[in-house]
């Protein structure tokens, strides 16, 4: 609790989900829910009250989370993996900080990937022959 006259501490983030919902591979109002369900007060899941508000604004495919008491940017990012891991999405879907209090939803760049694992088969190969 705050003391009089002191302002009690606001924390805001914003979760940024346009690049995967504009391809489709991700539901904004699931998410939401999700967050809702999942987001712990005082020990117990899904019961917010007036201590943490949850808003998505679907024009901009982003989630916002108000909270009047301690809440962690780091235990956002955990459930938001939970989710991906869930809907499995999280071998395409990463979730990169992009400033001090948001996130955005990032496909992996696939040619990267496939370029280190052709190097790796090129490295068995090669080590298997001599």
């Amino acid at each position: 609790k705050a003391a009089a006259g002191k302002i009690a501490t606001k924390h805001k983030f914003v979760i940024d989900y346009s690049k995967p919902a504009g391809d489709q591979v991700f539901d904004g109002a699931d998410f939401e829910k999700f967050l809702h369900d999942r987001i712990k007060v005082a020990g117990k899941a899904g019961q917010l009250g007036d201590n943490v508000k949850i808003a998505r604004d679907s024009s901009n495919n982003k989630i916002t989370v108000t909270s009047n008491i301690p809440l962690s940017k780091r235990y956002l990012k955990y459930l938001t993996k939970k989710f991906l891991k869930k809907n499995t999405l999280r071998d395409w879907i990463r979730v990169v900080a992009t400033t001090k209090d948001s996130y955005t939803l990032k496909f992996f760049n696939i040619s990267y990937v496939l370029f280190g694992l052709l190097f790796f088969v090129y490295l068995f190969h090669f080590y298997s022959q001599h």
